[in-house]
């Protein structure tokens, strides 16, 4: 592990993650779970709440994806990594949720849009409010 350390409520969701998502049948249904731990804690909670995420899905949830072999096998850690990348990027000495929100976009991709799409958010509202966080965010 290398670059920026975890902050208490980032190394908090990244243990729960680890723990719920091997129990996830699905692709969108571990990004629906990241989704969930995202909106209760830390910097990710306050991104989301602006955007407006609703708790339950304005839509019908399609059929779901089967999860990529080996994707929920070390999944938080892929995450954890790429978290760690954007808290770099915004030359920070730690990691926070909204670094963990920007990981799970970058490591779920189309799977992680769709559960946006479903919650009643884009995933371009939420990139261009992670760029604004960013700045705003640097320590």
């Amino acid at each position: 592990m290398s670059g920026p350390a975890l902050d208490r409520t980032a190394g908090l969701v990244l243990g729960l993650a680890s723990t719920a998502m091997p129990f996830a049948g699905s692709t969108d249904e571990q990004a629906e779970r990241w989704l969930r731990l995202l909106r209760s804690y830390g910097s990710a909670a306050l991104v989301l709440a602006a955007l407006g995420i609703s708790e339950h899905p304005l839509e019908a949830e399609p059929e779901r994806v089967k999860a990529a072999s080996g994707q929920s096998d070390d999944v938080a850690e892929q995450v954890a990594e790429q978290a760690r990348r954007e808290a770099a990027l915004r030359g920070a000495k730690r990691v926070e949720t909204a670094d963990v929100l920007a990981g799970v976009l970058a490591v779920y991709g189309q799977a992680f849009e769709r559960v946006l799409h479903r919650h009643g958010c884009e995933a371009w509202q939420l990139r261009q409010l992670l760029e604004l966080e960013r700045g705003s965010m640097a320590t």
